[in-house]
């Protein structure tokens, strides 16, 4: 069904694989476009309740394919992040379910903005973060300069764009931009399992987070006490909460049904 990525469905989760391992998974056209597609199609699908992506090979993902950059010749990079980069980053954050992402390997430029615009990030020891746009004369694109400095703080961030360095996956958790290192050979366990984890949560809650914490971030504090009261008025009328509330007082483990009966904003 698709060129270059794998995408599997298992116990509520949708796993996709970035699949040009020859490549260290650079992002073609044909690639972001059918990540566009692929996240279009987990947005309405109520079944899937959370969604890992990963990469194959040694690589997550090195950013653009600079070999098709030269194939076009002179290009709008623009244009070219204003018609598909911009509107996946946006696509991602604005998911209504949690996005969990598995760091295999290195991720290089807009690769370390796939990642950073994920919800929870595991990455093996072996992944490597790099910024690698001033090594060719650009600036941070594809969400970078909103999501590096909110994650690390600004003085980091701007030495991390300035001099282009590598990052290693523990200096990546001590930075706080990951959640979690692991062994390589336990990287593809534990993040499944971390996303079966999540997606047997209150799903509809988790897309309401998402979208408090991420619209909270240029919200003054009186909008953002507003926009959690509407979120929280939805989130209080959805069937996750009220077994939520029955498995309290039953003492019990809840069994969150996702979309159920809720309403959506």
């Amino acid at each position: 069904m698709y060129e270059t990525l794998s995408v599997t469905y298992q116990s509520k989760v949708a796993k996709i694989t970035l699949q040009r391992p020859e490549k260290l998974n650079a992002l073609s056209l044909c690639m972001r476009t059918e990540l566009q597609q692929v996240m279009d199609e987990i947005a309405k699908n109520r079944e899937v309740r959370a969604v890992l992506l990963t990469g194959a090979g040694k690589a997550f993902c090195v950013g653009q394919d600079l070999e098709e950059i030269r194939a076009h010749g002179e290009i709008d990079y623009g244009e070219l992040l204003s018609t598909s980069y911009n509107p996946l980053i946006q696509q991602m954050m604005n998911l209504n379910k949690p996005i969990l992402c598995a760091v295999n390997g290195v991720a290089a430029g807009a690769g370390v903005s796939l990642a950073l615009a994920c919800d929870f990030k595991i990455a093996s020891q072996k992944a490597r973060f790099i910024q690698s746009f001033v090594n060719i004369g650009l600036v941070p694109d594809s969400g970078m300069s909103w999501l590096l400095p909110r994650a690390i703080g600004l003085t980091r961030a701007l030495e991390l764009a300035m001099f282009g360095g590598a990052v290693s996956a523990q200096e990546a958790v001590q930075l706080g931009f990951i959640n979690r290192v692991v062994e390589p050979e336990q990287l593809e366990e534990q993040s499944i399992a971390a996303a079966e984890q999540l997606a047997n949560l209150p799903t509809e809650a988790l897309g309401y987070m998402k979208l408090a914490f991420y619209r909270g971030q240029h919200f003054t504090l009186e909008e953002s006490l507003a926009y959690e009261a509407k979120l929280q008025s939805l989130a209080g009328k959805s069937v996750d909460h009220q077994e939520g509330m029955r498995a309290f007082w039953e003492k019990r483990a809840p069994q969150f049904r996702g979309y159920a009966g809720a309403e959506e904003v």
